[in-house]
């Protein structure tokens, strides 16, 4: 099945950190722009960092600028999002999606979505 799966996840300290992983199934990641967004309880989808499939830059959030920090590995065929200085309002569901582009932090023209994974940070 092809697919993106997410993981990295849990309960972390404000201050903490987590890394999060996107890995690939049955299909190669280097064809692909990678973006991670993340939606809170009652609040919209935001997409947090975005890295490109060609020259792999890097776009965040303002939010996030500076804490977060997007990478790739495509011989590994994962995305990863390492998340520094943890504050509670970081707490969302995070998911990452592949498609054609960046549009700054944005992933456009979507071709796979993960399930996300829960982020929960306490103050």
């Amino acid at each position: 099945q092809v697919q993106l799966v997410e993981s990295g996840g849990g309960l972390v300290q404000a201050g903490g950190s987590l890394r999060l992983s996107c890995a690939a199934s049955r299909f190669t990641l280097d064809k692909y722009a990678i973006g991670w967004f993340r939606q809170a309880p009652g609040k919209e989808r935001e997409g947090v960092s975005c890295i490109s499939r060609s020259d792999g830059a890097t776009y965040y959030a303002d939010s996030v600028k500076g804490r977060f920090t997007i990478s790739r590995d495509n011989a590994k065929n994962t995305v990863w999002l390492q998340m520094n200085s943890l504050k509670p309002e970081d707490t969302a569901v995070y998911s990452c999606a592949a498609g054609r582009q960046c549009l700054g932090r944005i992933v456009l023209n979507k071709h796979y979505w993960g399930q996300g994974t829960q982020v929960t940070v306490s103050s």
